[in-house]
């Protein structure tokens, strides 16, 4: 099957706005969507599931650390039952929600600094997987790391996930940043394409390493998320994984 294409969505909260959801959905297979703890309420979460559900979008969970001021984007220091009971809070919350609209729970995909601490700390990989025992989903994660190793080890689904809007190190590391920057849409789609034919990512000096693509993210607070969406889901329609 070919690529999907993944957003994190609905991290607006109360009267503020975070990405352009509406003009997003169209382009996406896949919504990964904020429960409150990073962006989020519970009007904004009943609203962009019912979005989803009017354009035949699949949806996520997207728990985070507890950091609304700082957007799930600052680590923190939790022991893996704390952090299993606080991702367990935010699926179910969800989940009520999909209910109420019919749906079923897609997959669950941390958050921010979560994603990138449940990448190197073995901890932390068990607390997600502990979360992911109770719902029977997919589990999406970068290859190379603990995502790959451990969710495969605790007998989940471990779905490839390759990031059209985000720099990689040398050798294949996430940077994830506070704010994201503009990226050159046709660039950005050059190196999914890559990243599919050819098995091979591309760091921010120019070098490749390993990867896998099964599903591509793309991030809402992105500032030409639209853009670069559009350019991926254009290239990548026809490729196959």
């Amino acid at each position: 099957m070919r690529a999907s294409l993944n957003c994190d969505m609905g991290e607006g909260f109360g009267l503020y706005r975070m990405g352009d959801d509406q003009g997003m959905i169209p382009l996406i297979d896949v919504a990964n969507v904020a429960c409150g703890f990073h962006g989020s309420d519970p009007d904004h979460m009943r609203a962009t599931v019912r979005l989803a559900k009017a354009h035949g979008v699949k949806v996520g969970a997207h728990p985070s650390l507890p950091d609304l001021q700082g957007f799930g984007r600052r680590e923190m220091k939790m022991g893996r039952e704390e952090l299993a009971n606080c991702m367990l809070y935010q699926v179910g919350a969800l989940v009520g929600f999909l209910r109420a609209e019919g749906m079923v729970l897609n997959h669950i995909k941390p958050h921010g600094s979560l994603y990138g601490m449940a990448a190197r700390q073995e901890e932390v990989a068990h607390a997600v997987c502990d979360v992911a025992d109770i719902y029977g989903v997919p589990l999406f994660g970068m290859i190379g790391t603990l995502h790959e190793r451990v969710y495969a080890e605790r007998g989940h689904k471990f779905v490839a996930e390759y990031y059209c809007d985000l720099d990689y190190a040398p050798g294949g590391a996430l940077i994830v940043t506070r704010e994201h920057e503009a990226k050159d849409p046709e660039e950005m789609a050059a190196r999914c394409l890559r990243a599919i034919r050819e098995g091979q990512g591309t760091a921010n000096d120019g070098s490749t390493f390993p990867t896998r693509c099964e599903t591509i993210c793309v991030h809402s607070d992105t500032p030409n998320a639209i853009d670069i969406a559009r350019a991926v889901r254009a290239a990548v329609s026809e490729e196959t994984v």
